[in-house]
C-alpha cells in the first residue's frame, strides 16, 4: 500500500511520524542517493554512514520540506549532495564551523527555487539515457568543469585556482557546458 503513495503523501506521513513511510521512501530513493554519495565519497562504509545520516535528517527535518513546491526528488538529491560534500569538506578541514541544528538548517537542508521544474524519480530514470547522452556529448573539459562544480562542490573561484585558469574562463566554460547540456537534452527528447 505505501509503495502506491506519491512522494508528497510519503513526506507528509513522515512528518506525522509514520516510520513505514520512511521505509517506503528509503526503498524508493536509497539506490539513487547512495550512487550520488559514492560519486562524492568513494569509501563504501563512509557512503553508507552518510546515507543513514541523510535518512535520519529526513525523519527529523521533514517538516522543513516545502510541500507546496512539490519537488521532493530535487530536495532529496540536494540534501544528499550537501551532506556528502559537508562530510568531505570537514574531512579536509575546509569547514570548521560547529555542526549543530542551525548549521544543518542553513547549510545542509536545501532551499529550492520555485523555478525548478517538478521532477520525480520515475521521470528521471526514464530520461536517464537521454541525460547521459547529453552529458557525454560535452567535451572532456566541459564534463570535468561541471564535475568539479557538482560532485566536488567547488566554487568557480576554486575551480579557476585548481585549473590555474582565469575566473572568467571558468564562468564561460560552465555557462557553455550547461547550455550545451540543455541543447543536447532537447535534441535527445525531440528524437523520441
Amino acid at each position: 500500500m505505501d509503495s502506491e503513495l506519491n512522494d508528497i503523501e510519503i513526506i507528509q506521513r513522515i512528518t506525522n511520524r509514520d516510520s513505514k513511510a520512511l521505509e517506503t521512501l528509503y526503498d524508493r530513493y536509497s539506490p539513487v542517493l547512495y550512487t550520488l554519495v559514492k560519486r562524492i565519497v568513494t569509501e563504501n562504509n563512509v557512503a553508507e554512514e552518510i546515507l543513514t545520516e541523510v535518512f535520519v535528517l529526513i525523519w527529523q527535518k521533514s517538516a522543513k520540506f516545502d510541500i507546496n513546491g512539490g519537488n521532493l526528488y530535487a530536495w532529496l538529491i540536494n540534501l544528499t549532495r550537501n551532506k556528502a560534500l559537508d562530510f568531505k569538506r570537514r574531512e579536509t578541514l575546509q569547514v570548521t564551523q560547529e555542526y549543530n541544528d542551525e548549521y544543518e538548517d542553513n547549510s545542509i537542508l536545501p532551499v529550492l527555487s520555485v523555478h525548478i521544474p517538478s521532477n520525480s524519480l520515475t521521470k528521471t530514470l526514464n530520461s536517464r539515457e537521454k541525460i547521459y547522452t547529453a552529458f557525454n556529448n560535452l567535451t572532456e573539459a566541459q564534463q570535468y568543469v561541471l564535475s568539479l562544480a557538482y560532485f566536488d562542490g567547488l566554487t568557480e573561484s576554486e575551480i579557476a585556482k585548481k585549473l590555474n585558469i582565469p575566473l572568467l574562463t571558468v564562468k564561460s566554460k560552465i555557462r557553455v557546458a550547461l547550455d550545451s547540456v540543455k541543447v543536447n537534452l532537447a535534441k535527445e527528447i525531440n528524437n523520441d
